[in-house]
């Protein structure tokens, strides 16, 4: 099928120009703002894309896909019983208790308060990615005497200035209650460094230890109880589907967070950054729509002649709205794909040629990093078009009000 009558019109008045006048500079300048727009809009949310990604990615990599906690904490009755109910949810690959508090590490004149994690040596590295960020020393919570060996964070074995091999004191909490009263010393347990992981979480390399379930629950005083159970899935963007399956079997009483839970708050800052990007680079569409906006108005004066005539051919006011609407849109389009293209080069030579490089001694990226999400195409393009609609609709309806007759009186 052949295009429209009105479309036919609209694109002559765009492209077939005699001469260059002042209205065709604006529009000109209208299409370059948009592009630009368009082009800002894709690269910067491609950015937050690819900040999103790597950060999902690290603490994914490094935390448990599911956590479930229980205030007071769990005795090992019910733990048989949420275990059993784990293993029947589907996607479930692995699962571990855990126990979990603050304790002081000592060594000689150094010391530092940590989250201190009592977990299982033989289920941790299927839960967590723990065993695989190991670089110093190895995944091992027993030594020679049982099961006194620590495993630390990078930055942590730094600021005690501990390697493998090394011994650190561990002071509970637990026993300051009646060191204070002056009854007893504070229970401090030495431990043996068996290995140093970095989780590439500076907040993880600094502030986490990890040491055997039964010297936590000893250090705690939580004999016979757990914190919680730590669970891995075959794919972690299933969490919040299997967290609801868990819902429905196990007690009220149990909190179950995923992955996205325990880091809520830091999503929710990338999430209000990303909307600020998206409002603030679109007024540079919304300030390209209103050139538009004077361009298509000062086209309807000049083009007063054309329209008179077109009317008293017997064409209608709506053909005459879709002339200029028309006209509107193809700028629109023009520039939404201009500025497309555009920004899909600018990130495939980022992708290609790091145009925005990182220092590897502070960050874990080499560069910015980019993701192309499909659903920002759409958002893009709607927030284009619809402002160009906007734009176009005021000089379309004043073409649609022009008298013939008055019109054809001047000429």
């Amino acid at each position: 099928m052949g295009q429209s009558i009105e479309t036919l019109i609209a694109r002559r008045y765009l492209v077939s120009k005699r001469k260059v006048r002042f209205i065709n500079v604006i529009g000109i300048i209208s299409i370059c703002g948009i592009t630009i727009g368009v082009a800002a809009l894709l690269v910067a949310l491609s950015v937050f894309n690819g900040f999103s990604g790597v950060v999902t990615s690290v603490l994914v990599g490094f935390d448990p896909h599911i956590r479930i906690e229980k205030r007071g904490g769990f005795t090992q009755e019910e733990h048989d019983s949420i275990e059993h109910v784990v293993k029947a949810t589907m996607h479930v690959r692995a699962e571990s208790p855990f126990i979990t508090g603050k304790a002081m590490l000592v060594v000689q004149t150094l010391n530092r308060v940590v989250f201190l994690r009592g977990v299982d040596e033989r289920q941790v590295a299927g839960v967590s990615g723990l065993a695989e960020k190991m670089v110093l020393g190895a995944l091992s919570l027993k030594d020679s005497a049982g099961d006194g060996s620590i495993v630390i964070g990078m930055t942590l074995a730094d600021r005690l200035g501990t390697v493998v091999g090394d011994e650190i004191s561990i002071i509970s909490p637990y026993g300051f209650q009646t060191a204070l009263s002056g009854f007893a010393a504070p229970q401090t347990i030495r431990f043996r460094v068996a290995g140093i992981f970095e989780s590439n979480n500076k907040d993880y390399d600094a502030s986490y230890a990890y040491i055997s379930t039964g010297r936590a629950q000893r250090l705690f005083n939580f004999e016979g109880r757990y914190n919680g159970m730590e669970i891995r899935l075959d794919d972690f963007s299933r969490a919040e589907e299997v967290k609801e399956e868990l819902q429905q079997h196990l007690p009220a009483d149990i909190m179950i967070s995923t992955w996205y839970d325990l880091h809520q708050n830091l999503y929710s800052v990338m999430k209000i950054e990303r909307w600020s990007a998206y409002v603030l680079l679109s007024l540079i569409i919304l300030v390209a729509t209103f050139n538009m906006l004077g361009s298509l108005t000062m086209a309807v004066i000049e083009k007063r002649r054309d329209i008179a005539v077109l009317r008293a051919m017997g064409m209608t006011t709506k053909s005459v709205v879709r002339i200029f609407m028309a006209e509107g849109m193809l700028i629109g389009m023009i520039g939404t794909i201009m500025g497309v293209l555009l920004g899909l080069f600018v990130l495939w030579l980022q992708v290609r040629y790091h145009l925005f490089p990182l220092d590897p001694t502070i960050y874990i990226i080499p560069a910015i990093p980019v993701e192309i999400h499909l659903a920002d195409f759409v958002a893009i393009a709607v927030s284009s078009m619809g402002l160009t609609i906007l734009a176009a609709y005021y000089p379309a309806r004043r073409a649609a009000s022009m008298l013939p007759a008055e019109a054809l009186r001047w000429e």
